[in-house]
């Protein structure tokens, strides 16, 4: 993500407006619009890989998989963002042309520029959607994956998978949100990772 402090302040609807016209993505924050950069192979394969499971999992559910090229808006007035892979199951957006409001789940793909963001500002506006359940921080260059999980009480938990780099063959993540279980190693699928060390 790029900063762009050229740019003056917009209305959401200015915002949505504009940049439909645009031949690059950006974010929308507090007024403020936020150049969306390119991500690595091993960052798209793991996208593309979660995808495609949830896909497979939800296939006649009335549910909507939807890759970074769609918005996540937290409310009317925004923020809007680019989330990697986001799910929503909800019927208020089966017409939804811009943005999805009501997402169950939203995972993020992490990379050295977006990682700050992803875990702090991100989050804390992804906190505010009411349907949300999981939010999902995948490493493309290790197996790791980080879901957070709001519980009864109204609390996000951690589950982490997996803990040590030893139990990854019998890894299994779960998705409650969507009701979906699967093996670390299909999220990788294909992925080339970074040597330990």
């Amino acid at each position: 993500m790029v900063a762009n402090p050229g740019f003056p302040k917009m209305t959401p609807q200015e915002y949505l407006i504009w940049e439909e016209a645009q031949p690059l993505r950006y974010e929308y924050l507090h007024g403020e619009v936020v150049a969306m950069t390119g991500g690595t192979i091993p960052h798209n394969q793991v996208a593309v890989n979660l995808a495609t499971l949830l896909k497979a999992h939800l296939r006649g559910k009335g549910c909507k998989v939807l890759t970074s090229d769609a918005k996540v808006a937290v409310s009317e007035q925004g923020p809007f963002h680019y989330a990697d892979v986001s799910v929503t199951c909800d019927e208020r957006d089966r017409a939804a042309r811009q943005a999805i409001r009501y997402p169950c789940l939203v995972a993020e793909v992490l990379s050295p520029s977006t990682e700050a963001v992803d875990r702090g500002e991100k989050f804390r506006q992804y906190r505010r959607i009411e349907t949300l359940q999981e939010y999902l921080l995948i490493d493309p260059d290790r197996f790791s994956v980080e879901c957070y999980r709001l519980n009864e009480r109204g609390n996000w938990e951690l589950f982490q998978f997996p803990l040590e780099d030893s139990q990854v063959a019998d890894c299994e993540v779960e998705l409650t949100s969507v009701g979906l279980k699967f093996s670390l190693t299909l999220l990788y699928e294909d992925v080339e990772l970074l040597p330990l060390g």
